[in-house]
Protein backbone atom coordinates (compact mmCIF):
# COMPACT_ATOMS: atom_id res chain seq x y z
CA UNK A 1 0.00 0.00 0.00
CA UNK A 2 1.25 3.52 -0.76
CA UNK A 3 2.22 5.97 1.95
CA UNK A 4 -0.96 7.92 1.24
CA UNK A 5 -3.12 4.86 1.74
CA UNK A 6 -1.37 4.01 5.02
CA UNK A 7 -2.06 7.53 6.37
CA UNK A 8 -5.73 7.23 5.56
CA UNK A 9 -6.00 3.88 7.29
CA UNK A 10 -4.18 5.16 10.39
CA UNK A 11 -6.43 8.25 10.60
CA UNK A 12 -9.53 6.12 10.29
CA UNK A 13 -8.34 3.86 13.12
CA UNK A 14 -7.66 6.85 15.41
CA UNK A 15 -11.08 8.32 14.62
CA UNK A 16 -12.83 5.06 15.53
CA UNK A 17 -10.92 4.79 18.83
CA UNK A 18 -11.74 8.44 19.77
CA UNK A 19 -15.42 7.94 18.95
CA UNK A 20 -15.52 4.77 21.08
CA UNK A 21 -13.97 6.58 24.08
CA UNK A 22 -16.37 9.52 23.79
CA UNK A 23 -19.36 7.18 23.56
CA UNK A 24 -18.32 5.31 26.70
CA UNK A 25 -17.87 8.58 28.66
CA UNK A 26 -21.07 10.28 27.51
CA UNK A 27 -23.32 7.35 28.37
CA UNK A 28 -22.13 6.97 31.95
CA UNK A 29 -22.76 10.22 33.87
CA UNK A 30 -26.06 12.15 33.93
CA UNK A 31 -29.45 11.79 32.32
CA UNK A 32 -32.04 14.54 32.08
CA UNK A 33 -35.69 13.79 32.59
CA UNK A 34 -36.79 14.80 29.11
CA UNK A 35 -40.52 14.29 29.68
CA UNK A 36 -42.72 17.26 30.57
CA UNK A 37 -43.07 20.65 28.91
CA UNK A 38 -40.21 23.09 28.98
CA UNK A 39 -41.95 26.35 29.97
CA UNK A 40 -41.20 29.38 27.87
CA UNK A 41 -43.01 31.76 30.18
CA UNK A 42 -41.45 33.18 33.33
CA UNK A 43 -42.52 31.68 36.64
CA UNK A 44 -43.58 33.84 39.58
CA UNK A 45 -41.80 32.36 42.59
CA UNK A 46 -43.11 32.13 46.14
CA UNK A 47 -41.03 35.14 47.23
CA UNK A 48 -42.16 37.18 44.22
CA UNK A 49 -45.84 36.39 44.83
CA UNK A 50 -45.78 38.55 47.98
CA UNK A 51 -45.49 41.75 45.93
CA UNK A 52 -46.30 40.58 42.39
CA UNK A 53 -49.77 42.16 42.30
CA UNK A 54 -48.30 45.56 43.16
CA UNK A 55 -46.60 45.52 39.75
CA UNK A 56 -49.94 45.34 37.95
CA UNK A 57 -52.21 48.28 37.14
CA UNK A 58 -55.53 48.05 38.97
CA UNK A 59 -58.15 50.44 37.64
CA UNK A 60 -60.39 52.25 40.13
CA UNK A 61 -58.13 51.45 43.08
CA UNK A 62 -59.10 53.52 46.16
CA UNK A 63 -57.29 56.78 46.76
CA UNK A 64 -56.03 56.53 50.33
CA UNK A 65 -54.99 59.89 51.78
CA UNK A 66 -52.84 58.56 54.64
CA UNK A 67 -49.03 58.69 54.61
CA UNK A 68 -48.73 54.90 54.42
CA UNK A 69 -51.07 51.92 54.20
CA UNK A 70 -51.40 48.29 53.20
CA UNK A 71 -54.08 45.84 52.08
CA UNK A 72 -52.86 42.34 52.90
CA UNK A 73 -54.34 38.95 52.05
CA UNK A 74 -53.98 36.87 55.21
CA UNK A 75 -54.68 33.56 53.44
CA UNK A 76 -51.94 33.79 50.82
CA UNK A 77 -49.60 36.41 52.31
CA UNK A 78 -49.90 38.62 49.22
CA UNK A 79 -49.80 42.41 49.39
CA UNK A 80 -52.69 43.61 47.24
CA UNK A 81 -52.26 47.38 47.55
CA UNK A 82 -49.88 49.55 49.52
CA UNK A 83 -47.85 52.69 49.95
CA UNK A 84 -44.66 52.88 52.04
CA UNK A 85 -45.82 49.68 53.72
CA UNK A 86 -42.27 48.88 54.90
CA UNK A 87 -41.52 52.34 56.32
CA UNK A 88 -41.29 52.53 60.12
CA UNK A 89 -43.82 54.77 61.85
CA UNK A 90 -45.33 55.13 65.31
CA UNK A 91 -48.36 52.85 65.72
CA UNK A 92 -49.80 54.69 68.76
CA UNK A 93 -52.46 52.51 70.46
CA UNK A 94 -52.25 49.81 67.79
CA UNK A 95 -49.35 48.69 70.01
CA UNK A 96 -51.99 47.22 72.33
CA UNK A 97 -52.74 44.46 69.81
CA UNK A 98 -49.36 42.91 70.60
CA UNK A 99 -49.84 43.36 74.37
CA UNK A 100 -53.25 41.71 74.30
CA UNK A 101 -52.00 38.96 71.98
CA UNK A 102 -49.31 38.01 74.49
CA UNK A 103 -51.76 38.25 77.40
CA UNK A 104 -54.14 35.81 75.72
CA UNK A 105 -51.32 33.43 74.87
CA UNK A 106 -49.65 33.47 78.29
CA UNK A 107 -52.39 34.13 80.83
CA UNK A 108 -55.64 32.59 81.95
CA UNK A 109 -58.48 35.08 81.57
CA UNK A 110 -59.70 34.29 85.07
CA UNK A 111 -56.35 35.13 86.73
CA UNK A 112 -56.55 37.92 89.28
CA UNK A 113 -53.94 40.68 89.14
CA UNK A 114 -52.99 42.80 92.14
CA UNK A 115 -51.74 46.29 91.31
CA UNK A 116 -48.29 46.56 92.91
CA UNK A 117 -46.45 49.67 94.04
CA UNK A 118 -44.18 49.40 90.97
CA UNK A 119 -47.20 49.21 88.68
CA UNK A 120 -48.77 52.22 90.38
CA UNK A 121 -45.59 54.27 89.98
CA UNK A 122 -45.36 53.35 86.29
CA UNK A 123 -49.04 54.29 85.75
CA UNK A 124 -48.48 57.65 87.45
CA UNK A 125 -45.88 58.44 84.79
CA UNK A 126 -48.51 58.19 82.04
CA UNK A 127 -49.45 61.74 81.07
CA UNK A 128 -53.01 62.92 81.82
CA UNK A 129 -53.97 63.21 78.13
CA UNK A 130 -53.67 59.44 77.73
CA UNK A 131 -56.85 57.40 78.36
CA UNK A 132 -56.86 55.43 81.63
CA UNK A 133 -59.16 52.99 83.41
CA UNK A 134 -58.22 54.48 86.79
CA UNK A 135 -56.50 51.50 88.39
CA UNK A 136 -55.18 51.98 91.94
CA UNK A 137 -52.39 50.44 93.97
CA UNK A 138 -53.63 47.32 95.76
CA UNK A 139 -56.63 46.89 93.47
CA UNK A 140 -57.39 43.32 92.43
CA UNK A 141 -58.77 42.89 88.92
CA UNK A 142 -59.01 40.00 86.44
CA UNK A 143 -56.88 39.54 83.35
CA UNK A 144 -60.10 39.47 81.32
CA UNK A 145 -61.16 42.90 82.63
CA UNK A 146 -57.74 44.33 81.79
CA UNK A 147 -57.81 42.86 78.27
CA UNK A 148 -61.29 44.24 77.50
CA UNK A 149 -60.24 47.61 78.91
CA UNK A 150 -57.17 47.72 76.66
CA UNK A 151 -59.12 46.85 73.50
CA UNK A 152 -62.52 48.55 73.95
CA UNK A 153 -61.53 51.65 75.95
CA UNK A 154 -57.87 51.73 74.84
CA UNK A 155 -56.97 52.10 78.52
CA UNK A 156 -53.22 52.68 78.71
CA UNK A 157 -52.89 51.82 82.38
CA UNK A 158 -54.62 48.45 81.81
CA UNK A 159 -52.23 47.62 78.98
CA UNK A 160 -49.20 48.64 81.06
CA UNK A 161 -50.34 46.49 84.00
CA UNK A 162 -50.78 43.46 81.74
CA UNK A 163 -47.23 43.86 80.47
CA UNK A 164 -45.70 44.30 83.90
CA UNK A 165 -47.71 41.38 85.28
CA UNK A 166 -46.28 39.11 82.57
CA UNK A 167 -42.65 40.25 82.70
CA UNK A 168 -42.00 42.23 85.92
CA UNK A 169 -41.08 45.51 84.24
CA UNK A 170 -42.25 47.29 81.12
CA UNK A 171 -38.74 47.07 79.61
CA UNK A 172 -38.65 43.30 80.11
CA UNK A 173 -42.12 42.98 78.63
CA UNK A 174 -41.01 44.92 75.55
CA UNK A 175 -38.35 42.26 75.06
CA UNK A 176 -41.15 39.69 74.92
CA UNK A 177 -43.04 41.88 72.45
CA UNK A 178 -40.05 42.20 70.15
CA UNK A 179 -39.30 38.48 70.33
CA UNK A 180 -42.90 37.68 69.39
CA UNK A 181 -42.75 40.17 66.52
CA UNK A 182 -39.67 38.42 65.12
CA UNK A 183 -41.31 35.03 65.59
CA UNK A 184 -44.26 35.92 63.35
CA UNK A 185 -42.08 37.46 60.64
CA UNK A 186 -41.84 41.16 61.51
CA UNK A 187 -38.54 42.65 60.37
CA UNK A 188 -39.03 46.38 60.94
CA UNK A 189 -40.67 46.49 64.36
CA UNK A 190 -39.28 47.69 67.69
CA UNK A 191 -41.55 48.11 70.71
CA UNK A 192 -40.43 50.20 73.68
CA UNK A 193 -43.89 50.71 75.17
CA UNK A 194 -46.59 48.30 76.32
CA UNK A 195 -49.41 50.68 75.40
CA UNK A 196 -48.22 52.93 72.55
CA UNK A 197 -46.38 55.82 74.13
CA UNK A 198 -45.45 58.48 71.61
CA UNK A 199 -41.73 57.89 71.21
CA UNK A 200 -39.44 57.53 68.17
CA UNK A 201 -38.28 54.06 69.23
CA UNK A 202 -41.75 52.52 69.50
CA UNK A 203 -42.21 51.80 65.80
CA UNK A 204 -43.56 49.31 63.32
CA UNK A 205 -44.71 49.27 59.69
CA UNK A 206 -48.06 48.69 57.97
CA UNK A 207 -46.82 45.28 56.79
CA UNK A 208 -45.57 44.19 60.21
CA UNK A 209 -48.74 45.49 61.86
CA UNK A 210 -50.79 43.37 59.45
CA UNK A 211 -48.82 40.28 60.55
CA UNK A 212 -49.40 41.09 64.23
CA UNK A 213 -53.15 41.60 63.83
CA UNK A 214 -53.40 38.46 61.69
CA UNK A 215 -51.77 36.49 64.50
CA UNK A 216 -54.24 37.91 67.01
CA UNK A 217 -57.46 37.28 65.04
CA UNK A 218 -56.42 33.82 63.82
CA UNK A 219 -54.87 32.28 66.90
CA UNK A 220 -56.65 33.87 69.87
CA UNK A 221 -60.11 35.08 70.88
CA UNK A 222 -59.23 38.64 69.85
CA UNK A 223 -62.16 38.80 67.43
CA UNK A 224 -64.68 38.09 70.17
CA UNK A 225 -63.23 40.90 72.29
CA UNK A 226 -62.88 43.45 69.49
CA UNK A 227 -66.47 42.99 68.28
CA UNK A 228 -67.99 43.36 71.76
CA UNK A 229 -70.18 46.48 71.86
CA UNK A 230 -70.32 46.87 75.68
CA UNK A 231 -68.55 45.24 78.59
CA UNK A 232 -69.04 45.60 82.35
CA UNK A 233 -66.26 45.43 84.93
CA UNK A 234 -67.62 44.38 88.31
CA UNK A 235 -66.82 46.35 91.44
CA UNK A 236 -63.38 45.67 92.90
CA UNK A 237 -61.83 46.07 96.33
CA UNK A 238 -60.82 49.62 95.34
CA UNK A 239 -63.73 50.60 93.15
CA UNK A 240 -67.19 50.28 94.70
CA UNK A 241 -69.32 50.46 91.54
CA UNK A 242 -69.37 48.75 88.17
CA UNK A 243 -67.44 50.27 85.29
CA UNK A 244 -69.09 50.26 81.87
CA UNK A 245 -66.87 49.99 78.80
CA UNK A 246 -68.19 51.04 75.39
CA UNK A 247 -66.39 49.96 72.25
CA UNK A 248 -64.78 53.04 70.71
CA UNK A 249 -64.26 51.41 67.31
CA UNK A 250 -66.72 52.84 64.77
CA UNK A 251 -66.80 49.61 62.78
CA UNK A 252 -68.75 48.24 65.74
CA UNK A 253 -70.31 51.24 67.48
CA UNK A 254 -71.80 53.24 64.56
CA UNK A 255 -74.12 52.67 61.63
CA UNK A 256 -72.21 55.14 59.44
CA UNK A 257 -69.06 53.05 59.44
CA UNK A 258 -70.51 49.75 60.63
CA UNK A 259 -68.92 47.01 58.56
CA UNK A 260 -70.32 43.49 58.75
CA UNK A 261 -67.16 41.62 57.57
CA UNK A 262 -65.09 43.27 60.35
CA UNK A 263 -63.50 40.68 62.67
CA UNK A 264 -61.17 42.77 64.79
CA UNK A 265 -58.75 45.64 64.90
CA UNK A 266 -57.51 48.64 66.86
CA UNK A 267 -57.35 52.39 66.44
CA UNK A 268 -54.75 54.82 67.75
CA UNK A 269 -53.81 58.48 67.94
CA UNK A 270 -50.97 60.66 69.16
CA UNK A 271 -49.85 64.06 67.92
CA UNK A 272 -46.79 62.55 66.25
CA UNK A 273 -48.39 59.33 64.97
CA UNK A 274 -51.55 60.98 63.68
CA UNK A 275 -54.66 58.81 63.35
CA UNK A 276 -53.90 55.13 62.90
CA UNK A 277 -56.04 52.05 62.40
CA UNK A 278 -55.64 48.36 61.68
CA UNK A 279 -58.54 46.03 60.94
CA UNK A 280 -59.29 42.57 59.62
CA UNK A 281 -62.32 41.66 57.51
CA UNK A 282 -63.57 38.23 56.47
CA UNK A 283 -65.88 37.29 53.61
CA UNK A 284 -66.37 33.90 51.94
CA UNK A 285 -63.52 32.42 53.98
CA UNK A 286 -61.13 35.13 52.77
CA UNK A 287 -59.43 37.32 55.37
CA UNK A 288 -58.06 40.71 54.37
CA UNK A 289 -56.15 43.02 56.70
CA UNK A 290 -55.82 46.75 56.23
CA UNK A 291 -53.54 49.12 58.13
CA UNK A 292 -53.45 52.90 57.81
CA UNK A 293 -50.76 55.07 59.41
CA UNK A 294 -50.62 58.83 59.92
CA UNK A 295 -54.07 59.76 58.63
CA UNK A 296 -55.18 63.38 59.05
CA UNK A 297 -58.78 62.69 60.03
CA UNK A 298 -60.28 60.20 62.52
CA UNK A 299 -63.28 59.34 60.31
CA UNK A 300 -61.58 59.24 56.90
CA UNK A 301 -59.43 56.33 58.07
CA UNK A 302 -62.59 54.22 58.50
CA UNK A 303 -63.95 55.14 55.08
CA UNK A 304 -60.61 54.52 53.40
CA UNK A 305 -60.30 51.13 55.05
CA UNK A 306 -63.81 50.08 53.96
CA UNK A 307 -62.95 51.14 50.39
CA UNK A 308 -59.77 49.08 50.52
CA UNK A 309 -61.63 46.02 51.78
CA UNK A 310 -64.38 46.24 49.16
CA UNK A 311 -61.85 46.71 46.38
CA UNK A 312 -59.82 43.78 47.66
CA UNK A 313 -62.78 41.42 47.87
CA UNK A 314 -64.03 42.29 44.36
CA UNK A 315 -60.82 42.77 42.39
CA UNK A 316 -58.75 39.86 43.69
CA UNK A 317 -59.40 36.15 44.11
CA UNK A 318 -57.72 33.87 46.62
CA UNK A 319 -57.45 30.36 45.20
CA UNK A 320 -57.12 27.34 47.48
CA UNK A 321 -54.58 24.72 46.39
CA UNK A 322 -55.24 21.07 47.24
CA UNK A 323 -52.99 18.02 47.02
CA UNK A 324 -55.63 16.20 44.98
CA UNK A 325 -55.19 18.67 42.11
CA UNK A 326 -51.67 17.46 41.49
CA UNK A 327 -52.20 13.78 42.33
CA UNK A 328 -52.56 12.60 38.67
CA UNK A 329 -49.53 14.58 37.52
CA UNK A 330 -47.41 13.35 40.43
CA UNK A 331 -48.47 9.75 39.74
CA UNK A 332 -47.45 10.10 36.10
CA UNK A 333 -44.10 11.60 37.10
CA UNK A 334 -43.50 8.75 39.55
CA UNK A 335 -44.18 6.15 36.86
CA UNK A 336 -41.72 7.75 34.48
CA UNK A 337 -39.05 8.09 37.16
CA UNK A 338 -39.59 4.45 38.18
CA UNK A 339 -39.15 3.40 34.55
CA UNK A 340 -36.02 5.50 34.29
CA UNK A 341 -34.52 3.79 37.35
CA UNK A 342 -35.72 0.26 36.62
CA UNK A 343 -32.44 -0.99 35.05
CA UNK A 344 -30.18 0.85 37.49
CA UNK A 345 -29.11 0.21 41.07
CA UNK A 346 -31.00 3.36 42.17
CA UNK A 347 -34.33 3.60 43.96
CA UNK A 348 -36.65 6.31 45.33
CA UNK A 349 -36.08 6.27 49.10
CA UNK A 350 -38.43 9.09 50.08
CA UNK A 351 -40.90 11.49 48.53
CA UNK A 352 -43.08 14.34 49.74
CA UNK A 353 -44.97 17.31 48.36
CA UNK A 354 -44.54 20.83 49.76
CA UNK A 355 -47.55 22.77 48.51
CA UNK A 356 -48.73 26.29 49.33
CA UNK A 357 -52.28 26.38 50.59
CA UNK A 358 -53.39 29.57 48.78
CA UNK A 359 -52.39 31.95 46.03
CA UNK A 360 -53.98 35.31 45.22
CA UNK A 361 -54.40 36.70 41.74
CA UNK A 362 -56.82 39.06 40.02
CA UNK A 363 -60.45 37.97 39.76
CA UNK A 364 -60.41 38.49 35.98
CA UNK A 365 -57.43 36.17 35.60
CA UNK A 366 -58.95 33.54 37.89
CA UNK A 367 -62.24 33.56 35.98
CA UNK A 368 -60.44 32.46 32.80
CA UNK A 369 -59.35 29.28 34.55
CA UNK A 370 -56.00 27.62 35.02
CA UNK A 371 -54.10 24.38 34.50
CA UNK A 372 -51.58 22.60 36.68
CA UNK A 373 -48.10 21.57 35.56
CA UNK A 374 -45.08 19.69 36.87
CA UNK A 375 -41.92 21.21 35.43
CA UNK A 376 -39.48 18.33 34.82
CA UNK A 377 -37.35 20.16 32.27
CA UNK A 378 -34.44 20.82 34.63
CA UNK A 379 -34.53 17.57 36.64
CA UNK A 380 -31.30 15.58 36.34
CA UNK A 381 -30.41 12.11 37.63
CA UNK A 382 -26.77 11.29 38.30
CA UNK A 383 -26.41 7.52 37.99
CA UNK A 384 -23.12 7.59 39.89
CA UNK A 385 -24.27 9.51 43.00
CA UNK A 386 -24.89 7.59 46.21
CA UNK A 387 -27.68 9.96 47.20
CA UNK A 388 -29.40 12.83 45.43
CA UNK A 389 -32.47 15.02 45.79
CA UNK A 390 -34.75 16.13 42.97
CA UNK A 391 -36.78 19.27 43.66
CA UNK A 392 -39.40 19.40 40.94
CA UNK A 393 -41.48 22.62 40.62
CA UNK A 394 -45.27 22.43 40.78
CA UNK A 395 -46.95 25.27 38.91
CA UNK A 396 -50.40 26.76 38.39
CA UNK A 397 -50.67 28.21 34.89
CA UNK A 398 -53.02 31.04 33.91
CA UNK A 399 -53.41 32.56 30.46
CA UNK A 400 -50.73 35.20 31.04
CA UNK A 401 -48.90 34.13 34.17
CA UNK A 402 -47.44 31.04 35.81
CA UNK A 403 -47.16 30.73 39.58
CA UNK A 404 -44.77 28.42 41.40
CA UNK A 405 -46.96 26.99 44.15
CA UNK A 406 -45.01 24.02 45.47
CA UNK A 407 -42.30 21.41 45.06
CA UNK A 408 -42.24 17.65 44.57
CA UNK A 409 -39.20 16.49 46.55
CA UNK A 410 -37.81 13.07 45.60
CA UNK A 411 -34.89 11.41 47.39
CA UNK A 412 -32.93 8.86 45.29
CA UNK A 413 -30.31 6.48 46.69
CA UNK A 414 -28.15 3.59 45.54
CA UNK A 415 -29.27 0.13 46.61
CA UNK A 416 -27.03 -1.30 49.31
CA UNK A 417 -24.90 -4.33 48.42
CA UNK A 418 -25.91 -4.46 44.74
CA UNK A 419 -23.26 -5.06 42.07
CA UNK A 420 -23.69 -2.52 39.33
CA UNK A 421 -24.30 -4.30 36.02
CA UNK A 422 -25.94 -1.63 33.95
CA UNK A 423 -25.48 1.76 35.64
CA UNK A 424 -27.62 3.71 33.22
CA UNK A 425 -31.22 3.84 32.15
CA UNK A 426 -31.79 5.79 28.98
CA UNK A 427 -35.01 7.62 28.18
CA UNK A 428 -36.79 7.00 24.87
CA UNK A 429 -35.58 10.32 23.49
CA UNK A 430 -32.02 9.51 24.49
CA UNK A 431 -32.26 6.12 22.72
CA UNK A 432 -33.52 7.78 19.54
CA UNK A 433 -30.70 10.30 19.64
CA UNK A 434 -28.09 7.56 20.05
CA UNK A 435 -29.56 5.52 17.19
CA UNK A 436 -29.44 8.56 14.91
CA UNK A 437 -25.88 9.37 15.93
CA UNK A 438 -24.82 5.75 15.47
CA UNK A 439 -26.40 5.71 11.99
CA UNK A 440 -24.60 8.92 11.05
CA UNK A 441 -21.25 7.62 12.30
CA UNK A 442 -21.62 4.29 10.51
CA UNK A 443 -22.60 6.11 7.32
CA UNK A 444 -19.49 8.22 7.62
CA UNK A 445 -17.31 5.16 8.20
CA UNK A 446 -18.85 3.41 5.21
CA UNK A 447 -18.17 6.46 3.06
CA UNK A 448 -14.54 6.53 4.22
CA UNK A 449 -14.22 2.81 3.48
CA UNK A 450 -15.56 3.33 -0.06
CA UNK A 451 -13.07 6.16 -0.61
CA UNK A 452 -10.21 3.98 0.65
CA UNK A 453 -11.27 1.12 -1.66
CA UNK A 454 -11.47 3.49 -4.62
CA UNK A 455 -8.01 4.83 -3.85
CA UNK A 456 -6.70 1.28 -3.42
CA UNK A 457 -8.31 0.21 -6.72
CA UNK A 458 -6.80 3.21 -8.50
CA UNK A 459 -3.42 2.28 -7.06
CA UNK A 460 -3.76 -1.35 -8.30
CA UNK A 461 -4.72 -0.18 -11.81
CA UNK A 462 -1.79 2.22 -11.93
CA UNK A 463 0.55 -0.51 -10.73
CA UNK A 464 -0.63 -2.94 -13.44
CA UNK A 465 -0.20 -0.29 -16.14
CA UNK A 466 3.33 0.36 -14.94
CA UNK A 467 4.13 -3.37 -15.13
CA UNK A 468 2.70 -3.60 -18.68
CA UNK A 469 4.79 -0.62 -19.74
CA UNK A 470 7.97 -2.14 -18.28
CA UNK A 471 7.40 -5.46 -20.19
CA UNK A 472 6.90 -3.53 -23.43
CA UNK A 473 10.15 -1.67 -22.97
CA UNK A 474 11.98 -4.93 -22.31
CA UNK A 475 10.73 -6.38 -25.59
Amino acid sequence: MSLFGKKIAAGLTAFILALTSFWAFAGNIVHALDFGDDPNDSIVTEAERKTDLLNEVHENAPDVSAASFILYDANSGAILLGKDYDVQKEPASMTKVMTVLLAMERLDQSEMVTITEEMAEAMDAITPDYVKLGLQEGEVISVKDLVYSAVLKSANDASLVLGMYMAGTEAQFCELMNAKASEIGCTNTHFSSAFGLSTPDNVTTPYDMALILNEAVNNTSYTEIAKTLNYTIDATNKYSSERELNNGNKFVSTTTYGYEPYIGGKTGFTNTAGYTICAAAKRNNRTLIGCIFNADDPDIRYGDLISLFEFGFSTFATVEITDSEFAPLIEEANLQIADLLSDTNLFVSEQHVALDQYITTTSSRAQLGSTNRIDLSQAMIDTQANKQTLEIPLCKVYSDKTYLIGTLVIEIQKKAGVVEVNPEKITNLTSVRKVLITFAVLSGLLLLLVIILLIFRAWIIKRRRDEVRKRANML
